[in-house]
């Protein structure tokens, strides 16, 4: 009931964050501005649909492995997957120290999984599988393009505002209306962005300690990552946050709101109580 609450809800922001790019265009440029930014989401999203995952593969400087050059990763991914009833995804490692690993691909069979070297080093086979199974579930619940699609829009948006702040903007809409766009506008994107995102972690997690075996792996992994996570912070674009297990900027109080992910202490209760 949970998961099927998340799935409503996501699809509920996602169709409110297009409305978003809808209004925004038609105030700032009128009904040529509304079909300006229809086509600017259509394109955008297009582009991220074909290209986001060699984008964020290439971005994190990951490299493909296999049976030879990492056969105790490659194996456990497979057998994971296999269990998952999935297709098996590409596998990559990165070489930042910093301990994370995201999924990228808009669909299982064009999927691939990414680690750390820090990951790696970190965790121990219990906890790597713990992780290896959230991505997964990423993967199996197809959160790697509805995140993507997400960030992309909210791209669109800032897009917009910069049009108003250069073109001019509707003379048939109120200053004070297009000024609290430029300002309300991108705001409300990256918020509705930032809820899809959560709401997708807290399935992830359920779905992928399933597909482990147990919570218990991914609970201990991700208490490490927390921790290590802030004394070797990820250096990596904002608009890449909402990949990983475990977001790379963290902040407390007020900049939870813009959190791509739950706290962590949340999601390991959750974890605790399924």
């Amino acid at each position: 009931m949970i998961k099927l609450w998340n799935n409503v809800k996501t699809a509920g922001l996602l169709g409110l964050l297009f409305a978003v790019v809808l209004v925004a265009g038609l105030a700032i440029g009128g009904q040529q501005g509304l079909i300006i930014a229809f086509v600017l989401g259509l394109l955008m999203n297009f582009g991220a649909f074909f290209f986001s995952d060699k984008i964020a593969l290439a971005a994190m400087r990951g490299k493909e492995v296999d049976e030879r050059s990492a056969p105790g990763l490659v194996r456990m991914v497979n057998e994971l997957a296999d269990g998952a009833g999935l297709p098996r995804p590409r596998v990559y490692i990165c070489p930042q120290d910093a301990p994370n690993a995201f999924a990228t691909g808009r669909s299982p069979r064009k999927a691939a999984v990414a680690v750390t070297k820090g990951a790696l080093q970190l965790l121990n086979e219990e906890e790597l599988r713990g992780v290896m199974g959230h991505e997964l579930a990423h993967i199996k619940n197809r959160d790697t393009l509805t995140s993507t699609i997400a960030a992309t829009i909210a791209g669109a948006i800032n897009f917009l505002t910069y049009m108003f702040m250069f073109g001019g903007g509707n003379r048939e809409v109120h200053p004070l209306v297009q000024i609290g766009m430029l300002i309300l506008a991108p705001i409300a994107a990256m918020l509705i962005q930032m809820a899809i995102s959560r709401s997708r972690e807290y399935v992830a997690d359920a779905d992928g300690a399933a597909i482990a075996g147990s919570p218990n792996g991914l609970i201990s992994a991700l208490q490490k990552l927390e921790n290590y996570g802030r004394r070797i912070p990820m250096r990596s674009a904002p608009t890449q946050n909402h990949m990983f297990i475990i977001q790379p900027l963290t902040g407390g109080g007020f900049s939870k709101l813009f959190s791509t992910h739950p706290a962590t202490a949340d999601r390991i209760a959750k974890l605790r109580m399924a």
